[in-house]
């Protein structure tokens, strides 16, 4: 496995993002890959792969975002190394939080894109949540050791309810999407995401 990035936006360097292309048939992500495969098929839509770098189904923690953004392909992973502001946020603030990449799968509530091509970033539409419901069983069936759900923005915190049934149990924390557009509003959001991520920490150690 080759080292860590030591900054985001790692994968804007075609060297790195060919070199992580390399490893995304490691048997830890494989299963992660097929349902995404199938959900791909089943939505007529791109599914971006799990991150090969990230816990893939040995993960502990599971962090949802909203939905894959119209930039995503460009590296074709769930990953908080693109090159853009969410996923530069998303890996600083993991890295505060002290939260190992090999404890996390970062996925999407709506897994596929729902933007067409050449189409701003857009929240996802009611009939996309309920198109993407079913999918969330069998992503938790892959993940046996999962200790603790984060919850990113308002759309994913809307998974709680189907976590609880599916989980009973299981902590599930929500923090506000880490979108610079969120981020910058107020001092308030990006101080509640490192609460909410310093809680998770505190579970992974203590589970």
């Amino acid at each position: 496995m080759p080292p860590e990035p030591e900054a985001p936006k790692s994968l804007a360097d075609p060297a790195a993002l060919a070199a992580r292309r390399a490893l995304i048939d490691l048997p830890h992500v494989a299963p992660i890959r097929a349902l995404a495969r199938a959900i791909a098929a089943a939505q007529g839509a791109p599914v971006p792969d799990p991150d090969p770098l990230d816990g893939g189904v040995t993960a502990r923690l599971l962090l949802l975002l909203e939905t894959p953004g119209p930039m995503v392909l460009r590296t074709g992973f769930v990953t908080r190394d693109s090159a853009n502001g969410t996923a530069a946020n998303l890996f600083r603030f993991l890295r505060e939080a002290g939260i190992a990449r090999r404890e996390t799968l970062i996925w999407n509530a709506v897994p596929w894109v729902i933007h067409a091509p050449g189409a701003l970033n857009r929240a996802p539409r009611r009939s996309e949540a309920r198109a993407a419901e079913p999918y969330l069983a069998p992503l938790l069936a892959l993940l046996p050791d999962l200790v603790v759900v984060v919850l990113a923005g308002r759309f994913a915190g809307g998974c709680a309810p189907m976590l609880a049934t599916l989980r009973p149990g299981l902590p599930v924390i929500a923090i506000p999407h880490p979108s610079p557009t969120y981020v910058c509003t107020s001092p308030e959001v990006p101080a509640r995401i490192r609460r909410g991520l310093r809680e998770a920490a505190d579970i992974l150690r203590g589970g």
